[in-house]
């Protein structure tokens, strides 16, 4: 296991929040079972705010994207659970409760820090490309890309799912309690009912493709079309009987016999999108350790995940710009902005040019991090004037034969942050890639992940290969950036991330100036409203203070865009007090602890 690298005003938010689940409405809609209401009851799960422990100091932590989720793993901590316990029980939970996100059917990856060996690990549980896939898989018969829709959709888009071996692997690493009592809540859950949230029946309302899977017709949607409504008791006896069969076998339980059958079947079977995995690539799946990202911003260390990941590079490069301002001085406002938004464009040109699995690609990942050469990427930025498009640079250790590739669409994803008692530390970012994968549902009650089109569709520009093309055996490129940060005396300090898509870069950088910068609580630095650039135009978060820097950007020459930015960042932010926690109030995440 790799040892952590050695080295080195508050902001009210103006955001209108639509569909967010209020403290009122998770009491009323958890009454449908005695569970439910429990954990939707919880003193702490009051979406939207802060967590601090007052007559005792909070030591244990989880921030998650459902109350429920949040729940199950507190109750691990409880338990005398560690904190990659915790991880797992939410994750499984989340599978239920958030389904249109992530789930044993998709990828992950995972950052823990041992507190008592001072180490960090990183473990890569990405999907890999099936051994039959080849470069054109996106491709039309005349040689022009696929819509996105049209490759989402079937069994062309599943990867070889990882998040069961993943949870396996961490488990073994670092799991106290049993593996078989980590899928307790999960089971009961799925047995008796779980009341459906009001994001996922909004989520259900704006789908389309998912009705064209009989499965998920039947589970998801009344008989008359519509999704069930808030409330309402949704039971998954089949998950249940999955899971059961991988707290029994282990991840191999997954990985061969009953469950990989039917995850064949149901892939290779889809009517006018067959997919062409195998039960030898799914045996073949394996978890790798990756060495962790780390960089310094002013007196803190940064480290998230790197390749295929972009987002533990995109990350630091982003803050190394930055480090060059005063954005304390600056605060929250229109000059940031500026800052934050050009530092993204030089970010994403890199990403498109040099980032990909490390095992196809030799990624630059030193010479992306060397300190001289973002110095020269940050000369760049004048700051009275946007540069529009940025171009990508050239680091120490370059390769020139690649070409840049374009952005795909992520946006099925979730994120889970732990703290538990004896101070290590998870932060796992994960992921079935667009809402409700590729919108197919196994008779085993979970859907499969459309990760290959995470894939760039075109494989070569110009006559060069793309960085992140279509190869077998290949994990995508990723934009998750799980992180942890430590304080000047390396000690833990920080554990985040996001839901995003190739915005979660900007989430979390943004998230962390919140913080680092302009000392804002965890909360406050979450609702923050988002901006940033991914080379393109300059988005800010509608409804949001960010919507107000508009026209002082436009002077400066950005082409603004205001938009929803769908965040979903928890946060777990140590102080000698104890524990305090952040979840987004875009969505249903709560922070709770002990």
């Amino acid at each position: 296991m790799g040892k952590l690298p050695k080295g080195a005003g508050e902001a009210p938010s103006r955001r209108r929040r639509k569909g967010v689940l209020s403290v009122c409405a998770a009491l009323m809609i958890g009454a449908a079972t005695a569970q439910a209401q429990d954990a939707f009851r919880a003193p702490e799960a009051a979406t939207g705010r802060s967590v601090r422990a007052v007559d005792a100091p909070t030591h244990a932590m989880v921030a998650a994207a459902n109350p429920l989720a949040a729940a199950a793993g507190r109750d691990i901590l409880r338990a005398g659970g560690s904190a990659v316990d915790a991880a797992i029980a939410v994750q499984l939970v989340l599978n239920l409760v958030e389904p249109q996100s992530s789930g044993i059917g998709g990828g992950a990856f995972l950052l823990h820090w041992d507190q008592a060996k001072r180490s960090l690990v990183s473990l890569d549980g990405r999907e890999t490309a099936p051994a039959a896939a080849t470069p054109d898989r996106f491709l039309r018969p005349d040689g022009k890309p696929m819509a996105f829709m049209e490759a989402v959709v079937g069994g062309r888009a599943v990867g070889v799912p990882g998040t069961v071996r993943l949870m396996e692997e961490a488990h073994r690493r670092w799991g106290r309690l049993p593996w078989p009592r980590l899928f307790e809540p999960a089971i009961r859950l799925a047995e008796e009912g779980f009341p459906v949230s009001p994001r996922l029946n909004g989520l259900l309302g704006k789908e389309t493709a998912l009705k064209s899977d009989p499965r998920a017709l039947a589970y998801f949607y009344e008989s008359d079309g519509q999704p069930k409504a808030v409330g309402s008791l949704l039971k998954n006896p089949a998950f249940a009987s999955t899971l059961r069969m991988i707290a029994d076998r282990g991840a191999d339980g997954f990985y061969s016999g009953e469950i990989a059958q039917d995850v064949i079947a149901t892939l290779v079977g889809h009517p006018f999108s067959p997919g062409d995995m195998t039960l030898e690539d799914l045996k073949a799946y394996e978890v790798i350790e990756r060495p962790p990202v780390c960089g310094t911003y002013r007196a803190y260390r940064i480290c998230g995940m790197g390749p295929p990941s972009s987002g533990g590079i995109a990350v630091l490069q982003i803050l190394g710009v930055l480090e060059t301002q005063d954005l304390e001085r600056m605060g929250p406002g229109a000059d940031a902005a500026h800052w934050m938004t050009e530092a993204g464009r030089l970010a994403f040109a890199d990403r498109a040019l040099y980032l990909g699995d490390p095992a196809f690609v030799s990624v630059p990942t030193r010479g992306l991090l060397d300190r001289n050469y973002i110095k020269s990427r940050a000369a760049l930025v004048r700051a009275d004037r946007s540069m529009g498009r940025a171009t990508p640079g050239e680091p120490p250790g370059r390769r020139a034969f690649l070409a840049p590739a374009q952005d795909g669409i992520e946006f099925g994803t979730s994120h889970i942050s732990v703290v538990d008692r004896d101070g290590n530390a998870v932060a796992m970012t994960t992921t079935i890639e667009d809402g409700f994968g590729a919108r197919l549902m196994t008779k085993g009650g979970f859907l499969l992940n459309n990760e290959l089109t995470d894939f760039n569709f075109v494989p070569t520009a110009d006559g060069k290969p793309v960085a992140n093309r279509v190869e077998p055996g290949k994990r995508p490129r990723s934009s998750m950036a799980p992180t942890i940060a430590f304080d000047a005396f390396d000690r833990l300090y920080a554990v985040l991330g996001s839901p995003g898509g190739s915005q979660i870069i900007g989430y979390v950088a943004k998230t962390l100036v919140g913080i680092l910068d302009w000392k804002l609580d965890p909360q406050r630095a979450v609702d923050l409203g988002n901006f940033g650039s991914r080379n393109g135009p300059t988005e800010l978060e509608a409804g949001t203070e960010a919507e107000a820097w508009k026209t002082a950007l436009e002077a400066k020459g950005h082409e603004v865009r205001l938009m929803e930015m769908t965040s979903g960042i928890q946060v777990i932010l140590v102080t000698p007090a104890g524990l305090i926690g952040g979840a987004d109030s875009r969505r249903e995440g709560v922070a709770i602890g002990d």
